[in-house]
């Protein structure tokens, strides 16, 4: 039996020391604090609400808190004002640190409830002293009371799987709150803060907190991460709707939704699916962008209305996932220095055969992961793979294997690719067009680009080795120094490439140009303008950008005086600024000249391969770059709104927060929402994704949302999905992605809550956006 903490306050403490703020001796119990719970030997209450040692360690950004009594126990009453507020926090501070050293391997552990009708997504950030701070996401269901704790200490945070969030090592009905980023290790002696947020919301959010205590664990799973995936690429530990059991069940759900599939768009779609029912205005025969009646519209090649829904990564590229095993590099070719496609944009790219005698065991941990791989002489050994380089994970390289496109070989029961590829782009087609998508979004197989039955966006990466500059935050790469020849040449040579694959077709509506660079943050001076402080660091001679910003001050101020007086800095002269000067103070002056030196740092990339799109794709429309909404700052916007024909971002919230998206006025340029997802762990994935829901079912109405918050704006034209596909289960190859973010699953089943609502919302999609047809 256990005993519900609603209802009992948690049991013991196991020690109360002086640095633990709060600590004091709780109402007793043998029992385990939460129903259903594995016992845990040891907990220790920090804060239960019961006297009145908490308010000045609690500290609420965009909201309140209130004590309330429930129960006959008392719980603290937490309303983030999130519909106004693009972030919204509640936060337990202690500037002294909490030490909690001594507790050995531990986690934090509180009770939340949720009495609303929705669930709540929660950021829980962790921070010590030094600055140092780890990041977790959860979701809290609609109407839920229960347990979720912050692994601060342990075995799990001192492995590297090259899965983005491990599978839970601690065996409990406590709910683990899931990895997001940061140091997994901070220094658990000195806790300054930890909180409790959310981001870009459409409603206010409530919930209730009781019982944060520190809780150590008695059940550690030895084999958490071993026999993790099955033959067909899903969790072979759990179950879960539409989980394959044979090949035969894989094919009957394929022939059940062949039947249903239409190969045209929805009714009232023009040729190009635009809104054959609205206006026809000029007619140019490729998509072009106009304002019609206050909002910003793409319009089709026939000048029909076009409103751009769609979904991303429609391709086997990031399907597959490092098995943990590699071959004698002398029959690995190398990547060459001419190269114009990232390693994670290539296919499987399988290592030849001649290096199969080599194969080994490069890593246990992850081949351990897999109760099943291929053999070599089996036909499903097509579906091997190799990365020769890997953003992160546990090892640098290897091999990899697509268990979805293994399904797909034994759905279609082909061995030959050409006609295993067309029949999975017969059927995606199909499916694009029956849920009502009026595009593809970025990242497709190229052999998607000619079927002349959806839009579609080109895409490239500007690669090379030209000289790069950093912002002090590169978490993808550094940036491309713009300034730099070398640049120049490889965006004409990547555009050209473009133009190859593209063939001036009219179904190219544009193209994107690399994606979510880190161009600066807007949370302090030193991240703002990171750009181009660290390349004031550099010496002009190795540095063009630097040399420019170099010919901006001389023109500026003349003497090296004017600028040490409007900088407060010292420095013998103009020279010495070249070799390299390290700012460490920001004054008003400082701040007006890095802004400047940024936005002409962005202006020359932005016109640089804008110049090289009107070059060689003169038709298509220059879609930016993909601005994350962590990554970008006014002056990079602006430079951007100078060159692109529309801007693009990929923002990861529930819905357009108008609080953060004010600027767009400032711009007055259409827009286009890059990506966007939300996942859940009812999928048998390992992490939701980077929004959280309760469900399947919750997953659709959480993308209506979205995407009707993006179509009531005035300034956007469309907004894509991230992506077609789940993650791989055990992290895909590149970075370890590890999400329930796909239309479909690893089995290439679709998501039918997802589906139903997607096409309810294209059903409706051009009503809605140009009658204001809201439902």
């Amino acid at each position: 039996m256990f005993l519900n903490p609603y209802s009992v306050k948690l049991a013991s403490s196991f020690f109360c020391l002086s640095v633990l703020a709060g600590c004091h001796n709780a109402k007793t119990s043998d029992q385990d604090s939460t129903k259903g719970a594995t016992p845990l030997k040891k907990e220790h209450i920090i804060f239960d609400f019961e006297q009145d040692n908490y308010s000045q360690y609690i500290n609420t950004i965009n909201g309140f808190s209130t004590l309330i009594k429930e129960g006959g126990n008392h719980k603290l009453a937490v309303t983030l004002k999130s519909k106004s507020n693009v972030e919204s926090d509640f936060e337990f501070i202690n500037p002294k640190g909490w030490d909690w050293q001594a507790t050995g391997n531990f986690a934090l552990a509180l009770d939340i409830q949720n009495p609303d009708e929705v669930s709540t997504h929660l950021y829980i950030k962790t921070i010590d002293k030094s600055g140092q701070f780890q990041t977790r996401s959860v979701v809290v269901p609609a109407q839920s009371q229960n347990t979720y704790y912050i692994e601060l200490k342990g075995v799990n945070l001192n492995v590297n799987s090259g899965i983005r969030s491990n599978p839970p090592s601690w065996k409990s009905s406590y709910t683990p709150i899931v990895y997001r980023g940061g140091q997994k290790n901070i220094d658990v002696s000195s806790i300054v803060k930890v909180s409790f947020g959310v981001k870009g919301l459409l409603e206010d959010k409530r919930f209730l907190i009781d019982n944060v205590r520190l809780i150590k664990p008695t059940n550690f799973d030895t084999h958490y991460l071993k026999g993790l995936v099955d033959k067909f690429g899903q969790n072979a530990k759990l179950d879960f709707t539409n989980k394959v059991s044979s090949t035969e069940q894989l094919q009957v759900i394929s022939q059940k939704e062949q039947i249903n599939l239409q190969n045209s768009p929805m009714k009232g779609r023009s040729k190009y699916s635009g809104w054959k029912n609205g206006p026809q205005l000029k007619a140019t025969g490729y998509f072009r962008t106009e304002k019609y009646k206050g909002k910003w519209s793409l319009v089709d090649p026939e000048g029909y209305l076009f409103f751009s829904t769609g979904i991303d990564n429609v391709r086997m590229a990031n399907t597959s996932t490092i098995t943990g095993y590699d071959f004698d590099q002398s029959y690995i070719k190398q990547r060459e220095a001419g190269d114009l496609t990232p390693e994670d944009s290539l296919g499987l790219n399988p290592a030849p055969e001649s290096a199969w005698p080599t194969r080994y065991k490069s890593s246990a941990l992850r081949a351990d992961m897999f109760n099943w791989l291929p053999e070599q002489n089996n036909p499903l050994a097509d579906n091997y793979g190799y990365r020769r380089e890997v953003h992160s994970g546990a090892i640098k390289r290897g091999e990899t294997f697509s268990f979805y496109r293994a399904n797909l070989q034994r759905k279609y029961q082909t061995n030959n690719n050409n006609n295993l590829m067309k029949q999975w782009q017969n059927t995606t087609v199909k499916r694009m067009l029956s849920w009502g998508f009026t595009s593809f979004g970025n990242w497709i197989e190229e052999d998607y680009y000619h079927t002349n039955k959806l839009p579609y966006f080109a895409n490239a990466w500007i690669i090379g080795n030209f000289k790069t500059v950093s912002s002090g935050n590169d978490y993808w790469s550094p940036l491309p120094d713009p300034f730099d020849s070398l640049f120049v040449e490889r965006a004409d040579v990547t555009l050209a490439k473009v133009a190859q694959q593209v063939k001036n077709s009219p179904w190219c509506v544009g193209v994107f140009i690399d994606n979510e660079k880190s161009w600066g943050m807007m949370n302090s001076d030193a991240a703002r303008y990171g750009i181009a402080i660290n390349t004031l660091k550099n010496n002009a001679q190795n540095s063009p950008t630097k040399a420019q910003f170099v010919t901006l001050m001389k023109n500026k101020y003349s003497k090296i005086s004017k600028l040490n007086e409007a900088w407060n800095i010292r420095l013998a002269s103009w020279d010495e600024f070249a070799a390299g000067v390290a700012l460490t103070q920001f004054n008003e002056q400082t701040n007006e000249d890095l802004s400047t030196m940024l936005f002409h740092y962005a202006n020359q990339y932005f016109a640089v391969v804008d110049a090289a799109i009107a070059k060689h794709l003169p038709n298509q429309l220059n879609m930016g770059a993909r601005f994350a909404d962590w990554g970008m700052t006014p002056e990079i916007r602006a430079a951007a709104a100078a060159h692109v024909d529309v801007m693009s971002y990929n923002y990861y919230r529930e819905g357009l927060n108008e609080d953060f998206w004010a600027f767009l006025s400032d711009i007055n340029m259409p827009s286009i929402i890059g990506e966007f997802h939300n996942g859940a762990l009812d999928s048998g994935l390992l992490n939701p994704g980077l929004i959280h829901t309760q469900s399947q079912q919750e997953r659709g109405t959480k993308y209506k949302k979205y995407m009707n918050s993006v179509i009531d704006n005035p300034y956007f034209v469309g907004a894509h999905w991230f992506q077609y596909i789940d993650s791989p289960l055990t992290g895909r190859a590149y970075d370890g992605e590890n999400y329930n973010v796909g239309f479909v699953n690893v089995a290439d089943i679709p998501y039918k809550p997802l589906v139903d609502a997607a096409k309810s919302m294209n059903k409706s999609l051009y009503e809605r956006r140009y009658n204001n047809a809201k439902n």
